[in-house]
C-alpha cells in the first residue's frame, strides 16, 4: 500500500465533533486544513451517539450520522467540502461498545424487552447464567440512586401506558415492560372493562414464548406476536373509551401500590439495581468501567457487519480513506477483527488505538498500518528529558511528599486496588469460567472461588502489557505472548506466596493452551479481554495520578518509571517504525492525553534544573502551608499541583480547580469517582482559590514559570519537527498549530479559535523568520515551522515520506549530548535541540557533519555546502532546522 510517495498520508488534523463544532463547521474549515499542510482531516466518530455526546465514543445507532452533527446531508456537504480541497478523511470507529444510555439503542431496548429471546441478545457481551443465580436470564440495571426497595417505595419508578406501549419511568431513564408480564394486569382491565377483546388480549400476552426459549422460531414468533398485540391494543383503546379508562385505572392503581410495582418488576428481564452494585454484580462486559457503555460481540460475523456496514460502504464509495479503530484490545479476537476489516476496506489506511508498554510491538500479524501514535509521544519525552535529572527529582519527590518512588511497586498497588473496587463483577465472572475449568479436572477441583479469585487477581495485577492475543483455534501462541504470561504467573507467585503454587501453574497451562476445552477457550479469551480494563483503569487513570516525580512523562502509553532514552534509543525505534509501520501516526496531543505537548514540553525543562525547582517549591510550600486546612491537601496532592499550574500557566482559577478535583478523584487516594469526599475537595479547592490570589505567590510563580518559558517552548519545536520527519504520518489535535496549554478532556475540547488562526496564517506569509521568532507569545513560531516542514514534506514525499531510509546523524564536539538529529532519504537533514535551558545557546565546538552537496534550510531559507558545520550556525536564526540537499 502506499507504494505511489504521491498517494501517501502526509499529515492528520484530529477534529473533536459535536453539537457545538458539528460536520458543517468542520466542512467550513476545510481551506484552512489544506492550507496548513493537511492530507487528511482525521474525525471523531461521526455516527448516531448519546444526545448531548462530546465525543461520539457512545455509539447508539450504527446505521446512520449523528443528527447532533447535522446528519446525513452535513456529512455529504462535510466530504464534498475536503473533495474539493484534495483532502481525504480519516474517520474513528467504536468496534467494542455501544451506548445504552437512556433509550435510543433499538437493539438493547429488544434485549430488555424480551431477555435471552430477543433478536439482538447475541449481539451483546451479557451472561445470562451469571454466577448469581437471581440474575439468571437478566440483566442487572444499577441506575437507582437508593436500594431498590426505598426507590419503590417511595414511588420513583412508574408503569406508563402510550397507545398500546408500556414502560417504566425512572426520572429521565425509561424502560419497556416484558409483553408476556402485561397479562395479568390487562386481565383485570378486561373484566373491569367487560371486554373479552381486550381478555383475549391478555391472554395472548401470557401464551407469548418464554424470553428462555431461544430457537429462531420461537424468537421469530414472539417478535411477530408481540407487534399484532401491541397494535390491537392500541386500536382497542383509541376505539372504546371506557376500555382505556379501565387501562389506565388498573395503571394508577398499581402506581399506588409498592407491592404491585414490585410484583411487576420482577417479572422483567432486568434486575433494577442500586447503582453501587455494579461494581460486584454486573452481568454484562463494560468499556472499561462504564456502565453505560455495553460491550459487543464483534467476533460474531453477523454483529461485525450490522455495525460496520455503514462505514465500509463509505469507504467503498471513496467518502472514508482510513478508519481509525477504537480500543481493539477490547475485542474477543483483535486480529481476527482486523483481518475482516481489511477484507472489507482492502485499499483503506487502517490505524489501530493500541497502547504499547516500554519494549512491546504492535502485533506483525495485524494487518493494519500502526498505531495512533501514543507510543510516538512516550519516545519523544523520553529523548528529550535530561537524564542527569532523574536522580536529584526521584530523591526530592520522595523526600518532599514522603511517597513511594518505586513506580513497579505502585502499578501492582493501583491494579489490586481498581479490581476490588471498580471489576468484582468482573473478577466473580471470570473466576466463575475457572471453577468450571477446574471442575472438569479433579487434580484442581477442591480449590474454593476465593482461591481462585485471588490468583487471577494476582496475575491479572502481575501482566505489564495491555493483553496477551492467544487466539486458539490451532493458531500458535507468539513466543512474546509465551513470555509475558510465564512472566506473569511467576511474578504472582513471588507477590503470593501464600497461595498454591499449582494453581498459578494450572493457570499458566490453560492460558498457553496447554489445557484445551471449549470452556477453557472461553477462559482465556475472556480472560484477555479483562487485563486491559484493569491495566487502562489500574495504571493510566490512577498510578499516573499518583507517581507524581514528573508528571511530564504521565502520559497514555507512557512509562513514568523509564524516564529516558538516549538518542541512539531513540533512532533505533525510529528505525524500526520505518522498516515495519512507515505509516503509523505520530501523535503528540490526542483528546485522551493528561497534558497538551505544550504543557509537557514546559515540564520537561525540570529535569534541567532539579536544584532550583526544588527551591522553589519549598519556598512556594512553605508561603502557603497556612492555607492547608487538616493538613489538606496532602504534600503529594500539592506536589501535582504545582507542576501543573507551572506547565499550564496562564490558566483560570475555575479551570484549575476542575482539573485538580477530576486529577484526585482519578487517582483515588483521598477522594474518587464513586466516592467523593467533600472535605478534602473542598479543602483543596480553597487551597487553589487562596494561593492564586496570593501575590506573593503568584508573583513568585510566574518568575519561574519565565524562566523556563523560552525552552519549554523550544522543546515544542523540537517535539513539532520530529513529529513531522521522522518515519510515520503526523497528527496534530485540533488548535495544536499554535501554543496549546490544555489539560486533561473536558480541558482539551474547549473551542479552537479558528479565526484566529487562520489570521496569524494569513499574516506569517509576509513575515520573516526573525519576525515570527518575535511574535512567538502568539504562537507565529510554531505555526511557521509546522507549515514550512508540512510543505516540505508534501512537496518531498520521497524524502520525508513513511517510507523514506532513516539514519542518524551523530554530533561531534562538547555539548553533543544537546544534540538530535538524522538524516531521512539520504538528503534530508533534521536538527533539534536538546535539554536547551542548560545548553543556554552556547553550543561550543559542537559540531555535525551534513554529506556532499548543496543544503537549503527549509525553515528559513539560509544555505550551505555538505562538510563539518557548526550548530551555532545550523541553529542560528530557529530553534530547530530541517534542510534539503538541492544539488
Amino acid at each position: 500500500m502506499f507504494e505511489d510517495p504521491a498517494k501517501q498520508p502526509q499529515a492528520t488534523y484530529r477534529v473533536q465533533l459535536h453539537r457545538n463544532f458539528d460536520l458543517t463547521q468542520a466542512a467550513a474549515l476545510a481551506d484552512y486544513f489544506a492550507a496548513l499542510g493537511i492530507s487528511h482531516v482525521y474525525a471523531s466518530p461521526v455516527l448516531q451517539a448519546a444526545p448531548g455526546s462530546m465525543h461520539g465514543y457512545d455509539v447508539l445507532d450504527h446505521r446512520r450520522v449523528n443528527i447532533e452533527l447535522g446528519g446525513e446531508e452535513a456529512f455529504n456537504r462535510f466530504c464534498q467540502a475536503l473533495v474539493a480541497e484534495e483532502l481525504k478523511l480519516l474517520l474513528d470507529i467504536v468496534p467494542n461498545h455501544m451506548s445504552i444510555a437512556g433509550h435510543g439503542n433499538a437493539w438493547w431496548w429488544d434485549v430488555l424487552e424480551n431477555g435471552p429471546a430477543s433478536r439482538f441478545a447475541h449481539y451483546f457481551d451479557v451472561d445470562w447464567s451469571p454466577p448469581e443465580a437471581k440474575l439468571k436470564d437478566r440483566v442487572l440495571i444499577p441506575i437507582l440512586g437508593d436500594h431498590y426497595g426505598r426507590v419503590v417505595e417511595a414511588g420513583e419508578i412508574v408503569l406508563v401506558r402510550q397507545g398500546g406501549r408500556f414502560t417504566f419511568h425512572y426520572h429521565e431513564q425509561v424502560l419497556p415492560v416484558a409483553p408476556r408480564s402485561l397479562d395479568g394486569l390487562l386481565q383485570d382491565a378486561a373484566a373491569r372493562a367487560e371486554s373479552d377483546d381486550l381478555a383475549f388480549i391478555a391472554d395472548a400476552y401470557g401464551h407469548l414464548p418464554l424470553a428462555t426459549e431461544t430457537d429462531w422460531a420461537s424468537v421469530q414468533r414472539r417478535h411477530r406476536d408481540k407487534l399484532v398485540l401491541r397494535a390491537q391494543l392500541e386500536r382497542l383503546c383509541q376505539e372504546h373509551r371506557h376500555i382505556a379508562a379501565a387501562v389506565d385505572e388498573v395503571v394508577r392503581e398499581t402506581n399506588g401500590s409498592p407491592d404491585e410495582i414490585d410484583v411487576l418488576l420482577e417479572r422483567q428481564n432486568y434486575r433494577l439495581a442500586f447503582w453501587r452494585t455494579a461494581r460486584d454484580e454486573l452481568d454484562y462486559r463494560r468499556f472499561f468501567d462504564v456502565n453505560f457503555l455495553v460491550g459487543l460481540r464483534t467476533e460474531d460475523e453477523r454483529v461485525f457487519h450490522e455495525t460496520h456496514a455503514r462505514v465500509l460502504e463509505w469507504a467503498r464509495q471513496g467518502f472514508v480513506a482510513g478508519l481509525r479503530v477504537d480500543h481493539p484490545d477490547g475485542l474477543n479476537d483483535p486480529e481476527e477483527y482486523f483481518h475482516r476489516l481489511r477484507h472489507g476496506a482492502p485499499e483503506s489506511w487502517i490505524v489501530a488505538e493500541k497502547i504499547l508498554m516500554t519494549g512491546e510491538r504492535l502485533p506483525e500479524t495485524w494487518p493494519v498500518q500502526g498505531t495512533t501514535g501514543y507510543d510516538f509521544a512516550s519516545r519523544l519525552s523520553a529523548v528529550l528529558v535530561d537524564p542527569e535529572g532523574e536522580q536529584p527529582l526521584t530523591d526530592f519527590y520522595g523526600e518532599f511528599t514522603g511517597e513511594p518512588t518505586d513506580f513497579e511497586y505502585l502499578i501492582r498497588k493501583k491494579k489490586l486496588l481498581v479490581l476490588d473496587t471498580m471489576f468484582g463483577a468482573d473478577q466473580s465472572r471470570l473466576a466463575e469460567l475457572f471453577a468450571q475449568v477446574c471442575e472438569r479436572h479433579r487434580r484442581y477441583r477442591d480449590y474454593t472461588r476465593r482461591e481462585l479469585r485471588h490468583v487471577l487477581r494476582e496475575t491479572i495485577a502481575c501482566t505489564r502489557v495491555y493483553r496477551s492475543y492467544v487466539r486458539g483455534r490451532d493458531v500458535p501462541i507468539s513466543e512474546v505472548d509465551q513470555q509475558r504470561i510465564e512472566e506473569a504467573i511467576e511474578k504472582g507467585k513471588q507477590h503470593r506466596p501464600d497461595l498454591d503454587g499449582d494453581l498459578f501453574d494450572f493457570l499458566r497451562d490453560i492460558l498457553l493452551l496447554r489445557v484445551r476445552g471449549p470452556i477453557e477457550h472461553e477462559f482465556v479469551m475472556q480472560f484477555q479481554q479483562q487485563t486491559g480494563p484493569v491495566m487502562a483503569k489500574g495504571v493510566e487513570d490512577t498510578t499516573f495520578y499518583n507517581f507524581n516525580r514528573l508528571v511530564a512523562l504521565n502520559e497514555v502509553g507512557g512509562d513514568p518509571g523509564r524516564w529516558s532514552l538516549t538518542p541512539e534509543q531513540f533512532h533505533e525505534e525510529c528505525c524500526y517504525a520505518q522498516g515495519h509501520q512507515p505509516f503509523s501516526l505520530l501523535a503528540t496531543t490526542t483528546h485522551d492525553t493528561k497534558r497538551s505537548e505544550d504543557v509537557r514540553a514546559r515540564l520537561l525543562v525540570l529535569a534541567e534544573i532539579p536544584a532550583r525547582w526544588a527551591a522553589a517549591v519549598r519556598e512556594w510550600s512553605t508561603m502557603n502551608e497556612s492555607f492547608r486546612h487538616d493538613y489538606m491537601p496532602d504534600r503529594n496532592t500539592e506536589y501535582f499541583l504545582y507542576q501543573t499550574l507551572v506547565g499550564a500557566w496562564p490558566i483560570s482559577q475555575e479551570r484549575l480547580t476542575e482539573y485538580m478535583i477530576k486529577a484526585m478523584r482519578e487517582a483515588k487516594a483521598h477522594t474518587s469517582w464513586t466516592d467523593p469526599q467533600a472535605p478534602f475537595e473542598e479543602a483543596l479547592a480553597r487551597f487553589i482559590e487562596t494561593i492564586v490570589g496570593h501575590p506573593p505567590f503568584l508573583a513568585g510563580l510566574q518568575a519561574f514559570v519565565a524562566q523556563i518559558l523560552d525552552a519549554g517552548r523550544i522543546n515544542s519545536l523540537a517535539q513539532t519537527l520530529l513529529k513531522i520527519t521522522t518515519p510515520g504520518v503526523p497528527d496534530f489535535y485540533q488548535g495544536s498549530e499554535l501554543w496549546d496549554l490544555s489539560l486533561v478532556d473536558p480541558d482539551n475540547r474547549r473551542p479552537v479559535d479558528y479565526s484566529l488562526r487562520r489570521r496569524l496564517l494569513e499574516e506569517m506569509r509576509n513575515l520573516s523568520v526573525e519576525q515570527t521568532m518575535e511574535r512567538a507569545d502568539e504562537g507565529l513560531s510554531k505555526l511557521w515551522l509546522t507549515v514550512r516542514a508540512l510543505d516540505a514534506r508534501r512537496r518531498r514525499p520521497d524524502l520525508l515520506g513513511g517510507k523514506a531510509t532513516y539514519r542518524m546523524l551523530e554530533p561531534a564536539g562538547a555539548k553533543s549530548r544537546h544534540v538530535l538529529s538524522y538524516l531521512r532519504g539520504d538528503r534530508a537533514a533534521v536538527v533539534v535541540p536538546r535539554f536547551p535551558l542548560s545548553l543556554d545557546g552556547h553550543w561550543n565546538d559542537t559540531t555535525l557533519e551534513l554529506p556532499a552537496g548543496r543544503w537549503i534550510n527549509e525553515i528559513t531559507g539560509d544555505s550551505c555546502d555538505g562538510g563539518p558545520q557548526a550548530v551555532s550556525q545550523l541553529l542560528r536564526r530557529f530553534p530547530v532546522a530541517l534542510f534539503i540537499q538541492t544539488a
